[in-house]
């Protein structure tokens, strides 16, 4: 009896640690594509030095409306 449980044991345990190996591999690969996708599109997208001119032109249009808004109120 001992004899039949020991090798259908080993087959289960080999088989389930092939197959948390494979899906393993496959969400390691999946988290690769995920990363490489973010990268590109935070390359692509919009650079660091393009929101920096974006931001400083919004800026000044604030404070221009900033100060309509002051000459309004103060007359």
């Amino acid at each position: 009896m001992i004899e039949t449980i020991v090798p259908v044991l080993i087959a289960g345990a080999t088989g389930f640690s092939v197959l948390i190996t494979r899906f393993h591999s496959r969400v390691h690969a999946l988290d690769r594509r995920v990363d490489s996708i973010e990268l590109k599109i935070a390359e692509d997208y919009l650079t660091k030095a393009d929101f920096g001119t974006i931001l400083e032109r919004v800026e000044s249009h604030m404070v221009r409306i900033e100060n309509k808004l002051d000459k309004i109120i103060f007359k």
